[in-house]
């Protein structure tokens, strides 16, 4: 039986977030730029959505250019936000809703274990929800599939969770 398991998992940590709109937000106060130009983010935490809003898109790029720095600052993970279109808002004004993924989707979770069958390295791989359980009697065929899985891009950010 596999004595030893890890955890794929795709997550974005919610507070780092917070942290980053809030530093985010005082700079767009601050910056000459931005003055006047209504420029908020929020954060809708139940739908995992963002939604920025600004005067024009000029400034909603700039808006957008702030808060991906803090958010790199804070090792939140970019891969995982998925922009959508600028859209007319009411006065002039234009909005943008980014999806925040949390968890891994059923197609990047089959590619995942796809990927580490072709490997032909001896471990089963189980999709268990929104995450990836590898397991072996080995601990170096573990870490064999940890920089399988490191060395392949997947498009979305990837920790490995639960090594056991």
């Amino acid at each position: 039986m596999a004595d030893n398991s890890f955890d794929i998992v795709s997550k974005v940590e919610i507070p780092e977030v917070h942290n980053a709109i809030q530093q985010a937000l005082k700079e767009i106060t601050t910056r000459f730029d931005l003055k006047n130009s209504r420029s908020s983010i929020e954060l809708r935490e139940k739908d995992n959505v963002l939604v920025l809003a600004s005067a024009d898109e000029f400034q909603l790029k700039a808006v957008i250019d702030i808060l991906e720095a803090k958010l790199v600052k804070r090792q939140v993970p970019l891969k995982n936000f998925e922009y959508g279109e600028a859209q007319p808002a009411a006065g002039q004004s234009v909005r943008m809703e980014v999806k925040l993924q949390q968890g891994l989707a059923t197609e990047k979770a089959k590619e995942i274990v796809k990927a580490i069958k072709d490997s032909k390295i001896k471990v089963t791989s189980s999709i268990m929800g929104d995450y990836v359980r590898v397991a072996s009697k080995s601990r170096d065929l573990l870490q064999d599939v940890i920089q399988l899985v490191k060395s392949t891009d997947f498009g979305v950010a990837l920790q490995f969770t639960n090594y056991r």
